[in-house]
């Protein structure tokens, strides 16, 4: 029905002198209205389209309402279907209704029959407008929703893709420098930025980019400070146990960092005269993430500074503090084991 436009109704009545009285009655009320004489005529004109409600009446012969509702309600975009019964027709009422009728109308002998036959149909056309609109404002969020989605995928790979090219411009530039402590540095950054983009990497590919799964993300990560720090000289070996466990993508991305820095602190300090094994723990605990990173190392004083420049004891801090926690040192372990809980 376009706007403005008088509201087409089907009506379905094997009974000539009725039809005539509710075809008269509802063009008073405003409305378009063509008649089938049987459920069979019916059925073939509410197939042909163009109706915006079918009217039906119970008792007619050959294909009787219920089986006239079912064959109409069985279109493609059927149009809703008001049903027709005797006053002493309750359960026919229920029956009709659990078939799929919008509404159901007592038929009576009187005036007031037709007044309450055009009123049900405003009710049922409004409710039909209503939940089409409802429909396409469903169809067109979803559509939205899958735009974002992957306008933010885009950008996520975009984001992987320069973080990527910014650490092989850190490498070229680490490659050219004879200063140790300066190469260093730039190798920690290089450890840093992978940490950011091992995040981004992982939603652009995943189907939820507001959260991450931090045994993948955690996995894969460790994969790299192994290839990185582990060497036929100073073997390191880091294992990851995790519960999964899944977090907000920025809080990914500030674990992920405290995880670098904790793992690289243990792999240049822990164990000075030769390899070790480093162990990230991941448990769930009283709504919390609990992450753990623990050696068996030298082990490292209460009042010790931070060795190196202390940029990696700053950026744990601070971390921590974006995520509403701190990192706590547990002075009972034999080496240095850091925990830090994090509410999910």
């Amino acid at each position: 029905m376009t706007s403005g436009a008088a509201p087409r109704i089907l009506y379905i009545d094997d009974d000539d002198a009725l039809r005539r009285l509710v075809s008269r009655a509802l063009r008073r009320h405003g409305y378009e209205v063509a008649c089938a004489a049987s459920g069979t005529q019916g059925v073939a004109m509410a197939a042909d389209g163009g109706f915006d409600l079918v009217a039906v009446d119970h008792y007619m012969p050959g294909m009787d309402g219920l089986e006239t509702l079912a064959a109409i309600t069985a279109l493609p975009e059927s149009p809703p279907v008001v049903y027709v019964t005797g006053s002493d027709e309750g359960r026919i009422a229920v029956a009709a209704l659990k078939a799929g009728a919008a509404d159901y109308v007592v038929k009576t002998v009187g005036e007031d029959f037709f007044d309450l036959l055009s009123a049900t149909f405003a009710q049922v056309l409004d409710r039909a407008r209503l939940e089409r609109g409802k429909a396409s404002a469903e169809a067109e969020l979803r559509a939205t929703n899958a735009r974002l989605e992957a306008m933010l995928s885009e950008v996520n790979h975009r984001v992987a893709n320069s973080l990527q090219l910014v650490s092989a411009m850190i490498g070229l530039q680490k490659g050219v420098l004879t200063d140790t402590r300066a190469r260093d540095a730039l190798e920690d950054t290089q450890r840093r930025i992978r940490a950011i983009a091992q995040v981004h990497r992982r939603l652009y590919t995943a189907n939820d980019v507001e959260q991450v799964d931090l045994r993948d993300y955690l996995g894969a990560l460790i994969e790299e400070l192994g290839e990185s720090w582990s060497s036929d000289a100073l073997p390191r070996t880091l294992t990851l146990s995790a519960e999964p466990i899944r977090v907000k993508t920025d809080r990914a991305v500030s674990i992920g960092v405290i995880v670098t820095e904790l793992v690289t602190n243990a792999c240049k300090y822990a164990y000075p005269d030769g390899g070790g094994e480093v162990r990230i723990l991941v448990t769930r605990a009283d709504e919390h993430c609990v992450l753990a990173v623990e050696d068996d190392g030298c082990g490292m004083a209460a009042d010790q500074k931070p060795q190196g420049t202390g940029l990696g004891a700053k950026l744990i801090r601070a971390m921590a503090q974006s995520l509403q926690t701190a990192v706590e040192y547990d002075p009972a372990h034999s080496g240095v084991r850091a925990v830090l809980r994090v509410p999910v």
